[in-house]
């Protein structure tokens, strides 16, 4: 649910809020703009964020020209009512540098890539991908490859050594992602079952 315009702290920026952009699926900062109200409406009307453009002095809907727009998933303000952090998907890069962020370092739940990665490989099905070959040979397949990972990873948590249990663990989890995505589910759903769980 997106701010009401009045409940905003207009005349600390001089009409202008700072937005903290953010991905949606893996939580890395994408960039920083500015909003007016007027930009603020419209981002709320289309659902995709626009912004007011300090030095083109109008509003400026991001990906305007490349098309790499931000499709608006939330929008919230800090506990001063003066800052926006705005979760968004992101269509392309979002730097005019090519880059996913314009901060090239900025970090991202990784997880959330790998299954963006498994999912892309599930639509692409790349040849000469391991992946791929999951997806082909079958849910039932990649079943298997979980329960094998499975036991492979209590076998090594009993009597290997961490380094061990750390790739099992992380074969385990790979595997997962691949039967999840098989079934047309993903990460992030699961990850809200655990919530859910977790505030219950």
């Amino acid at each position: 649910m997106a701010p009401e315009p009045d409940s905003l702290d207009w005349v600390k920026g001089n009409g202008l809020l700072p937005v903290v952009v953010q991905d949606a699926g893996n939580l890395r900062v994408l960039m920083l703009g500015y909003m007016n109200a007027e930009a603020l409406a419209a981002t709320r009307s289309s659902g995709f964020v626009t912004f007011y453009s300090r030095s083109k002095q109008r509003l400026w809907k991001k990906g305007e020209s490349s098309g790499h727009v931000l499709e608006v998933v939330s929008i919230q303000a800090d506990c001063d009512n003066d800052t926006l952090l705005v979760l968004a998907r992101p269509h392309g890069p979002t730097c005019h540098l090519q880059r996913a962020s314009c901060f090239p370092d900025a970090p991202a739940n990784f997880l959330a890539d790998l299954d963006a990665l498994v999912a892309q490989r599930e639509r692409e099905r790349p040849p000469g991908s391991y992946t791929t070959t999951l997806f082909e040979d079958g849910i039932r397949r990649i079943a298997q490859k979980v329960g094998e990972e499975g036991v492979e990873t209590a076998l090594a948590g009993v009597v290997q050594d961490d380094a061990a249990l750390l790739g099992e663990s992380a074969d385990l989890v790979f595997h997962l992602l691949v039967l999840l995505r098989a079934r047309g589910l993903s990460l992030g759903e699961m990850t809200q079952v655990l919530q859910q769980r977790h505030s219950g």
